[in-house]
């Protein structure tokens, strides 16, 4: 093979080229600390470390979800302890009301306490996110949970039973917020009985039926109340005589008898009066269970307080509606809180494993693009010096001559 001066040139020329490629693609490498440059050039590497990037971008999507759940939840748990604090001093002073000792304006001005208490639990239910969503009005959350209806009196729920969630990771979602029908609306009202004034025949004229022991009488209205509404009566049949006597009938049989010498029957935390002692009947019902919201609760009590008309027994009826009511509007708020305190604590947990899973992931994605810098370095000085080599090698071919060797 002929060795001409043009193919020597252009042999070293590539040679060169090659090496300044090599040079360039180490210094790249150490510039951008990436083994890969391209996906070429590990095709197969390439395409993992990009199920990496995804799933790194998708947790940092999910730790800007748990950010705002957390803050969220926080604000709605602030919210509902305000809330609850309202309903506890609105519980006391109904036990304050109580005091025989107060005057009906003593009554009054504790009334006009509760006015205020009411309205500041108004302001909490109808409470904003950070974005000026209704926080308890469910998906309807542009329009206030809680407004007043003067048609009818009554505080009333505008939203629906929404539950608002965000995602905070694979396949998990959390509820960020509660509607106010479940907490606000499943208040369960005081059991009692359909009318406090029984039904009298034969020679009873007056009856009336109170409940005097709420714990004895919830137990028998749970135990014994029919949903169908067939069976919820009860016969009081009396009997004159030295003493009288009564018996306690429900669909004929008998639950309960005894002497009735002093006009007053006591059954199941159930005190009913009959007069005069005489050969008849008293019926009563037992009242359908009912739900109240602690804003109409309050709107009764302070109704109730500023009713001198109301005797003794009427008054302490009211207010101990009005005790059960707010009693179970403030445990009911209670657990809400549990609720959203479980829900902070895993997205807490969920957190740490997303910060888990991120660490993995990023060392995996670097295991397979990511650069050994040492090993950079030394493949760079090795390139520099091949590209040197080769440099110093043109230069001597180019001023060969024969006239060298005569």
């Amino acid at each position: 093979m002929r060795l001409s001066n043009n193919l020597m040139y252009q042999n070293n020329i590539n040679k060169i080229l090659e090496n300044q490629q090599g040079v360039s693609r180490a210094q790249e490498q150490v510039n951008t600390q990436k083994r890969i440059l391209s996906t070429s050039d590990d095709p197969s590497a390439m395409s993992q470390a990009s199920l990496y990037s995804d799933k790194i971008q998708a947790n940092e999507q999910y730790e800007k979800n748990i950010t705002m759940l957390s803050s969220r939840l926080t604000n709605e748990e602030t919210v509902l302890d305000n809330i609850k604090s309202s309903l506890e001093r609105a519980h006391t002073l109904t036990i304050q009301a109580g005091n025989g000792a107060y005057s009906d304006i003593d009554r009054e001005g504790i009334a006009e306490e509760l006015k205020s208490i009411q309205s500041t639990v108004l302001d909490l239910m109808n409470a904003k996110t950070e974005d000026g969503k209704y926080l308890f009005s469910g998906y309807q959350d542009n329009t206030p949970a809680y407004s007043y209806n003067s048609a009818n009196q009554k505080y009333e729920y505008a939203g629906d039973q929404g539950l608002h969630k965000i995602k905070i990771a694979e396949g998990i979602d959390i509820k960020s917020s509660d509607n106010g029908f479940d907490v606000f609306e499943k208040v369960q009202a005081r059991l009692n009985v359909s009318s406090n004034d029984g039904v009298v025949s034969g020679g009873v004229l007056d009856s009336k039926v109170y409940v005097k022991e709420q714990g004895q009488f919830d137990s028998f209205h749970s135990a014994e109340y029919d949903p169908s509404g067939a069976n919820n009566t009860y016969n009081v049949i009396t009997t004159a005589g030295s003493p009288g006597t009564y018996t306690v009938e429900q669909g004929g049989n008998v639950l309960a008898s005894g002497d009735l010498s002093d006009g007053l029957i006591k059954f199941n935390g159930l005190e009913i009066s009959i007069s005069p002692v005489a050969t008849g009947q008293v019926d009563f019902t037992l009242g359908a269970p009912q739900n109240e919201n602690v804003l109409n609760t309050m709107s009764n009590l302070i109704a109730d307080l500023k009713d001198t008309s109301l005797d003794q027994d009427a008054f302490e009826q009211a207010l101990a509606d009005g005790l059960v009511q707010l009693d179970n509007g403030r445990n009911k708020v209670s657990l809400t809180q549990a609720g959203l305190g479980g829900r902070i604590n895993a997205a807490d947990k969920i957190s740490q494993s997303n910060a888990d899973l991120d660490i993995n992931n990023k060392a995996a994605r670097a295991d397979l693009v990511e650069l050994d810098m040492a090993e950079a370095i030394t493949e760079l000085t090795k390139q520099e010096t091949a590209l040197q080599a080769s440099q110093a090698t043109f230069g001597r071919l180019a001023n060969l001559s024969l006239f060298d060797y005569l």
